[in-house]
């Protein structure tokens, strides 16, 4: 009995065995790694560039930050222009990532985001890599004006009540502010998008018209608080994300300024 269990675990060899479910399992994850390291390296960067960009340049001569109302502006027009440059990588992400969900007979199958960004033109048109733009870009401009906004004010209150320095704590505290700011205000839009963006036709007709047909179908099926279903676990993605993104924001800027604005 002990042989046939150990040659059932391990196999007639003794070695032990690794099987095909838990290869998928341990890998199934990465689908779609391809299309979120793209998004990142086109969305996140433009976003951030045209923010601190802005930014510096609307700083008053005597280095007076915008206002609050002045910061959202910038950071809305970062975002949506971010978000349209980062369309087809998110597009490209949501299809991957929904694929192993759905039957065998319905999935696309896309090796990586460059097969997923050819296929996609070639047979869907160019113009679908842009499907779900205005939805994304209204999320990116309410995802932006509330993170970027929020985390340029939390960092000058905390700097202002005196009991934090321009570091890494304080960049940390403003970090956590924002992603939690950020996570009430673009849960909604998230959904529209995400929803939009995959969604198929259905008797030759879209399932969803737009964004706020989606945000009306889901507060009357699935009721008004199901637009924040999920907030824990989403703020426990968004508020790391956010922390590392603007602690290197600010490493890089300050490495930046001492290497090639110093002289």
């Amino acid at each position: 009995m002990a042989a046939t269990a150990s040659a059932g675990a391990g196999g007639m060899d003794g070695k032990p065995r690794t099987s095909p479910k838990s290869v998928k399992f341990l890998f199934g994850g990465l689908a779609g790694l391809s299309a979120g390291l793209l998004r990142q390296a086109t969305y996140t960067t433009t976003r951030l560039g045209i923010y601190t960009v802005l930014f510096e340049r609307l700083t008053g001569a005597d280095g007076t930050p915008p206002g609050f109302l002045l910061k959202a502006v910038i950071g809305m027009t970062a975002g949506a222009t971010g978000a349209f440059v980062g369309t087809p990588a998110e597009v490209a992400l949501i299809r991957m990532t929904a694929d192993g969900r759905l039957p065998a007979d319905q999935r696309r199958g896309y090796k990586n985001v460059f097969n997923a960004l050819i296929r996609i033109t070639r047979e869907e048109g160019v113009l679908t890599l842009w499907r779900g733009c205005i939805p994304t870009m209204a999320r990116a401009v309410v995802v932006n004006a509330a993170q970027l906004a929020s985390y340029s004010q939390s960092k000058q209150f905390l700097l202002d009540s005196g009991y934090f320095s321009d570091n890494i704590l304080c960049h940390f505290c403003a970090s956590m502010i924002s992603g939690l700011v950020t996570t009430a205000a673009s849960m909604p839009v998230d959904i529209a998008k995400t929803r939009i963006q995959n969604m198929r036709m259905i008797d030759g007709k879209p399932e969803y018209k737009n964004g706020l047909d989606v945000l009306f179908k889901v507060v009357r099926y699935e009721g008004f608080f199901s637009l924040w279903k999920g907030f824990t676990p989403y703020y426990a993605r968004l508020g790391p994300h956010t922390v590392l993104t603007f602690i290197f924001l600010e490493q890089m800027n300050k490495a930046y300024k001492r290497l090639f604005l110093s002289g």
